[in-house]
């Protein structure tokens, strides 16, 4: 009897364990995937920028201030004349996905130059949106830029070039 006992008490121990591990059931779940690609932003110059006419003090350094809406004011010995010439903040036209947020870095910094040694430096560096454009809901917006042209005391007459265009990088946000 006493191996009936243990036989039964181990038969017992075994199906116990046994339906223990049958009863975890397994489960799956399944997920879709999807991916969308949006058009890719670009910016496109449509102006470039022009301080126009500028007059110098002999004495008095100063600078020109051209806003991104066009617009010029002036410090120091620097005054602006009638005759104005060309006057332009840089333009250009940001194109993408319709409605997206972008955001926008300017340069800090370029040098002009007569071709002749003589230099001026352009910074401060704004723009209109900033520091972030949205795209309308065609996917295009303009996008503006001003700066600060900074003109020595005495500096020579000519006229004054950058070297190399600057550039405007705008990066979906």
């Amino acid at each position: 009897m006493k191996d009936y006992l243990k036989i039964t008490i181990a038969l017992f121990i075994s199906v116990t364990l046994s339906n223990n591990l049958f009863a975890q059931a397994s489960s799956t779940a399944s997920a879709n995937t999807t991916a969308v690609i949006v058009t890719p932003i670009s910016i496109t110059k449509t102006t470039d920028m022009n301080f126009g006419n500028v007059a110098v003090s002999a004495s008095n350094a100063g600078t020109v201030v051209l806003a991104p809406a066009g617009t010029r004011t002036t410090t120091g010995g620097v005054t602006l004349p009638g005759t104005i010439g060309t006057v332009a903040a840089a333009a250009f036209t940001v194109t993408g996905t319709a409605n997206y947020t972008y955001a926008i870095t300017l340069p800090t910094t370029l040098t002009l130059d007569d071709n002749a040694s003589h230099t001026m430096t352009v910074d401060n560096f704004t723009s209109n949106p900033t520091p972030t454009g949205t795209l309308d809901g065609s996917g295009s917006q303009t996008l503006s830029v001003g700066a600060t042209l900074n003109v020595g005391a005495g500096q020579e007459a000519g006229t004054y070039e950058s070297d190399t265009d600057f550039e405007v990088t705008v990066v979906y946000n």
